[in-house]
């Protein structure tokens, strides 16, 4: 089945990394993307303000099943990306974390720190009490577990996870 996948990320610090797993060729798992912007469309929104920015995100959740957080060393605490989360959870999809400080930026050729897991930041209640939803939420290293091969059944799993 195909999944659409939104992709959370800090733009800035890490577009560069993430145009690499988005070309990866993972669409061939018949996994469809959104929440990808180019460079001059994100400008253009973001000069927009936060209503628009907010009712981007929205549009390109919609019909999303799975949140892939692609995390790089300044993702944790990015207000977007803490929405993104928050709007996925509340949204009862599937929710996902990938590491991609090993991926080289193109333009300098190096790696970055590994980032702090952005799930860290939000409890949940469930019947266990309060915990952190990094613990309720899988996370992988896109270069040491191999996300060119496994990324698709990441997704699925997430999928699957969350019920849908």
């Amino acid at each position: 089945m195909a999944r659409k996948v939104f992709f959370s990320f800090h733009y800035d610090r890490d577009i560069f990394r993430v145009s690499q797993v988005r070309n990866s060729g993972i669409t061939k798992a018949g996994i469809e993307q959104a929440g990808f912007i180019d460079h001059a469309d994100w400008e253009s929104v973001e000069r927009q303000g936060d209503p628009a920015i907010q009712r981007w995100i929205d549009a390109q959740m919609r019909g999303a099943s799975v949140v892939a957080v692609l995390i790089g060393a300044e993702t944790a605490g990015r207000p977007w990306v803490d929405y993104e989360i928050k709007r996925g959870f509340n949204q009862g999809l599937g929710l996902l974390g990938i590491y991609i400080h090993q991926l080289k930026d193109p333009r300098t050729g190096l790696t970055a720190s590994r980032g702090t897991n952005p799930f860290a930041r939000f409890t949940v209640t469930d019947r266990s009490g309060n915990p952190s939803l990094s613990t309720l939420v899988p996370t992988y290293d896109w270069v040491t577990q191999d996300g060119y091969k496994n990324f698709g059944k990441w997704v699925e799993d997430a999928a699957v996870a969350a019920g849908l």
